[in-house]
């Protein structure tokens, strides 16, 4: 296949390409940057693209058996007004962008796998959330409504469609996990706001693996949530991540810590209760890696 894919420097999407390279498959990669992203990863085929401002280059979409579409600004900051946009039209704005692309193309590509995020759902406390629950009332939940319904007309031009709403991916390279190893390496990590929220927490694995299997699965259309099986509460995990490292993880981490860095509305969105399952992925045949958080955190860290 030769496949398409925006958000291919970033975390999540080099190591889809690498996947995507070990298996034989020929890369075109976006970038605002060509240049500096051959340089991490010369293998892909890699072109310029301004997502907010215009379509992807016709260069880029000449031939094209699949698009996945990963690229988003980083939410994970103080929510101003400018982050807000930022954040919004990185997501809304890219995504029109790119299926009015795919749409005026010569040739459409079959099936576009577009990223969404489990915060659509918004804080649901202790309800176990699938693909069929309506989305939430706060600020991302609102983005990702948003997100979807820009990668909507692909559907209807008849691309296969498949939306992955993305939970914590865990990576020791990144995101959430790479931010908490040295705190509980020190011994004074623990359960953040009370520790009995719920996080939807995705191998790096199973996170690659679940887009490339959307991409290759004729009967993947439609929405799926990207998270393992077995949700866990922020206190399991921190047990789960402190037992895995050796150490204790029994320092309780008050949700005014969070806010004093980011605000107390991304404090709040941070600790949403969101216990999300993959239950289409799973009727449809997917079959998980890692299922269970403490052995996932245990492969990861090489423990």
């Amino acid at each position: 296949m030769r496949v398409l894919v925006t958000g291919a420097s970033g975390l999540i999407g080099a190591n889809v390409c690498d996947a995507l390279l070990a298996r034989g498959d020929e890369v075109a990669g976006l970038s605002r940057d060509p240049t500096k992203a051959s340089k991490t990863n010369p293998t892909v085929s890699w072109h310029a693209w301004n997502p907010a401002a215009e379509r992807p280059p016709e260069a880029a979409l000449e031939g094209i058996d699949g698009v996945i579409h990963l690229i988003g600004e980083p939410v994970d900051q103080r929510l101003t007004v400018e982050a807000k946009r930022r954040i919004l039209e990185s997501r809304e704005r890219s995504t029109k962008n790119l299926v009015d692309g795919l749409l005026a193309a010569r040739v459409k590509p079959p099936v576009l796998v577009s990223q969404s995020a489990s915060g659509y759902y918004g804080d649901r406390g202790e309800a176990i959330i699938d693909e069929s629950t309506p989305p939430g009332d706060d600020y991302l939940a609102d983005v990702c409504v948003r997100w979807e319904a820009a990668a909507a007309p692909a559907a209807k031009a008849g691309i296969r469609l498949a939306t992955t709403r993305t939970g914590l991916v865990l990576d020791p390279e990144g995101g959430l996990l790479k931010q908490l190893l040295l705190p509980f390496r020190l011994g004074v990590g623990g359960p953040l706001a009370g520790g009995r929220w719920y996080m939807p927490w995705i191998h790096r694995d199973d996170e690659v693996g679940l887009l490339l299997w959307a991409l290759d699965t004729q009967e993947a259309s439609g929405v799926f949530n990207l998270a393992a099986p077995n949700p866990v509460t922020n206190r399991e995990f921190s047990k789960a991540l402190g037992s895995a490292l050796g150490r204790p993880a029994i320092a309780p981490v008050p949700k005014l810590v969070v806010a004093a860095r980011l605000g107390r509305e991304m404090a709040d969105l941070a600790t949403a209760s969101i216990r999300a399952v993959p239950r289409r992925a799973l009727d449809k045949g997917y079959t998980f890696r890692h299922g269970d958080v403490e052995p996932a955190l245990r492969e990861l860290l090489g423990r």
